[in-house]
């Protein structure tokens, strides 16, 4: 397993990377060796944030966690992203090379597994060309957290939305 460690306003110590290999062997163990993850600790006035991407074969798994230690955030993280992993078993599985569940069954916890996705609306959206600003004033005219909107600046439908931290993202399309 290929693991980036990334530090916001802080450099995390070796003995915190040590915890943090030892810790995402559970999640190799679901995919192979060949995953990478990537880990961003951030540091805030009371509390420390750590945020876990893993990235298998074009499937994402994303799990953030907060508490008043490094250690103690990304073990949530960890507990976070295998119940993820466990709870849509079947489908990645699907994805996956066969097998790869195995450590499933010598798990205690057991945690449901979501068998259908239940779609309760659909809604079409007018995309007219708009600005970032434009888009993020529509979003908060609307009391939304996400706005669907064409980007007037290269002509690809983009996506902006309000993050848990009080700022603004942007998702934009790249084609592999």
């Amino acid at each position: 397993m290929k693991i980036t460690i990334t530090g916001r306003k802080c450099s995390p110590r070796e003995s915190f990377r040590e915890h943090a290999e030892k810790k995402l062997a559970k999640i190799e163990r679901f995919f192979g060796s060949d995953v990478e993850a990537k880990v961003t600790v951030t540091v805030e006035k009371s509390s420390q944030t750590v945020e876990i991407t893993v990235n298998n074969n074009g499937m994402i798994f994303r799990a953030q966690e907060r508490a008043e230690n490094m250690n103690e955030a990304l073990d949530k993280c960890v507990d976070t992203l295998i119940r993820q992993i466990r709870k849509n078993k079947t489908r990645i599985e699907k994805k996956l090379r066969a097998g790869s569940f195995e450590a499933l069954a010598d798990e205690e916890e057991q945690v449901s597994e979501e068998v259908e996705f239940e779609l309760v609306r659909k809604k079409t959206v007018s995309l007219k060309p708009q600005s970032v600003e434009e888009a993020i004033l529509q979003m908060n005219l609307l009391d939304h957290r996400f706005y669907v909107f064409l980007n007037e600046e290269h002509g690809d439908i983009s996506v902006v939305y309000k993050r848990n931290d009080g700022g603004y993202g942007l998702i934009t399309p790249e084609v592999e």
